[in-house]
């Protein structure tokens, strides 16, 4: 799966090339909802309907949790929930993920590729569509593909880029017969080349003007955006209201958009249910918010979208806190950690059962899924005490002590995040156990990746992971030693090669997937990302939306989004 990160407040996404985050989480309920598994869930719940059965025109309001400041979302403080729904609105996407991770070419813009050994090197030839233009009349060609995979390769780190992975394999891309066909030489293989320049990816292609350089892809699209390439494109930008709107491209060369704009607003998630419930919002992602579910539950015009996604929520220990520096307190953090009474916190009244994920890589719902956690997934606060007496922190009183100092740390959680701060007063109660205190520290929501988790601010903070189809290569921001969304700063050369490994081996599925859970294997000992239970993927809705809800592994498409009539 892919990676993208977000705080229990918003929602993370992950990509073949970078696992989107999310500050959003669950929150505890005094109504228990009969728990139902969560294996019995859709993979898709869209309300899929013709588009030629919807309504022409309408505008839909979607809530988001954060306003950008970098909408290039490959940039390394771009990737993050908000800015990557309203991208993938006015950018490219090569590819469309269908509900079983299966990808198909984008026939707007791909309109086939395929990939073929030529003299032991694998080759990837793309022809694009010559209809595809940018927002500024532009063509859409091999050279937008040459500047993405130039830019993304990691070969010259003045690119702050959220993931290197597939483009630092890329040898060269080159001119085919056209200006339309692009020739991709990989040095070393890449099994997962379809999540290159894809949404679901979180990877959608940008022109090679701002691709081209550093500066330009650095600050280009920061506090704007410059040029776009979809069905839909730009509105305008209200920094003070806190939203973006899209409106239909009369120039779009595809299927007509269904809907004359979409608003994206910006709201806490606190306000997201009442927002919904008063009609001022067509659309928001509920997670695993069980008061919000409640909430939006009883709203007659609006119903609940569920599916299986590859989404998780976690806890991320930072291993450059000069406490957490040795891994034996890290893992002694994971044994004190009742993970069951977290995910049963979090998820309760959800109608999803409750059950701990065991996994970095792949949820339950997954091919290949298995738990690798041994000793270190099981609530053990005993022999938490015993590796903490190990590496030195002695009981004096109620608190550990080394050198003189305390065994405290700081629990950093977005504001507007019930669930957060929930998982706060609970992990502080288990940290007391194994004499650790435990300090929860509130941060602005829309301060809380870019000033705290990215800087590495904090000693242990909760986030959502929202995944893709492409479980090693979409992990690999986050979980590789030089990953741009590695949080926890902790890596080891056996994880990245068995990432690598997995990502390029193409021939062999099942050796591919054994590879990933020797991965996983691998970064339960390191110790750095916690992994509490799946997430649900949960959409609130308006009943009256088509092909829009509970995505699961797929990417939405936009220009199909509408009313019933």
């Amino acid at each position: 799966m892919k990676v993208s990160r977000y705080p229990l407040a918003l929602v993370a996404t992950l990509a073949a090339s970078s696992l989107v985050l999310t500050a959003c989480g669950g929150s505890d309920s005094d109504d228990d909802a009969q728990q139902k598994p969560a294996e019995k869930t859709t993979a898709l719940n869209i309300k899929a309907t013709a588009p030629a059965k919807l309504k022409q025109g309408g505008t839909m309001n979607w809530a988001i949790p954060t306003f950008a400041t970098q909408w290039n979302i490959a940039e390394i403080d771009g990737l993050q929930a908000g800015p990557t729904e309203v991208m993938k609105a006015l950018m490219p996407s090569l590819w469309h993920s269908d509900a079983s991770g299966v990808q198909h070419p984008n026939k707007a813009f791909l309109l086939d590729a395929a990939s073929a050994t030529v003299k032991g090197k694998q080759v990837v030839t793309w022809h694009l569509n010559p209809k595809a233009k940018w927002s500024d009349g532009k063509p859409i060609t091999w050279k937008d593909l040459a500047a993405g995979a130039t830019a993304l390769s990691g070969k010259d780190d003045t690119y702050k880029v959220s993931s290197t992975v597939g483009f630092d394999q890329v040898e060269s891309v080159k001119k085919g017969k056209g200006d339309y066909e692009a020739v991709m030489t990989f040095a070393k293989p890449f099994a997962d080349w379809k999540g290159m320049f894809n949404a679901a990816a979180n990877q959608p292609l940008y022109p090679a003007k701002y691709y081209s350089d550093p500066e330009s892809f650095n600050t280009a699209y920061v506090n704007k955006i410059p040029v776009t390439g979809n069905a839909f494109k730009l509105g305008s930008m209200d920094k003070s209201a806190k939203t973006v709107t899209v409106v239909a491209d009369p120039k779009w060369w595809g299927d007509k958009p269904k809907l004359d704009k979409i608003v994206f607003h910006v709201l806490d998630d606190s306000s997201m249910p009442g927002a919904f419930a008063n009609g001022e919002i067509d659309y928001f992602d509920v997670g695993g918010d069980s008061s919000a579910y409640k909430q939006v539950s009883k709203v007659a015009t609006g119903e609940i979208r569920e599916a299986g996604g590859p989404n998780t929520r976690q806890f991320t220990f930072n291993g450059k806190s000069a406490k957490l520096k040795d891994p034996k307190v890290r893992q002694a953090l994971f044994m004190a950690t009742d993970r069951a009474t977290i995910a049963k916190s979090d998820l309760k009244g959800l109608g999803w059962k409750p059950s701990t994920l065991d996994n970095h890589l792949l949820v339950a719902n997954q091919k290949g899924y298995q738990d690798n956690s041994g000793k270190l997934g099981k609530y053990d606060p005993k022999a938490a005490a015993k590796l903490l007496d190990e590496a030195g922190w002695k009981l004096s009183g109620k608190i550990r002590k080394k050198g003189g100092q305390e065994l405290s740390l700081r629990f950093v959680v977005p504001s507007g995040t019930p669930a957060s701060t929930n998982e706060g007063s609970m992990l502080t109660q288990m940290y007391q156990q194994i004499g650790v205190k435990l300090k929860v520290q509130t941060v602005p929501v829309n301060d809380f990746f870019d000033k705290y988790v990215t800087p590495g601010d904090f000693d242990v903070t909760p986030y959502s992971l929202i995944g893709t189809p492409f479980p090693a290569s979409g992990s690999t921001n986050v979980y590789a030693a030089k990953g741009g969304n590695n949080s926890a700063k902790v890596g080891s050369k056996k994880l990245d090669d068995l990432l690598y490994a997995a990502s390029s081996n193409a021939k062999d599925p099942a050796g591919a997937l054994e590879q990933t859970n020797q991965a996983d294997a691998e970064a339960w000992q390191l110790a750095g990302v916690l992994p509490l239970y799946q997430r649900p993927d949960i959409a609130a809705i308006k009943k009256n939306l088509a092909n829009m809800g509970a995505l699961g592994m797929t990417d939405v498409v936009y220009e199909h989004i509408g009313f019933t009539k």
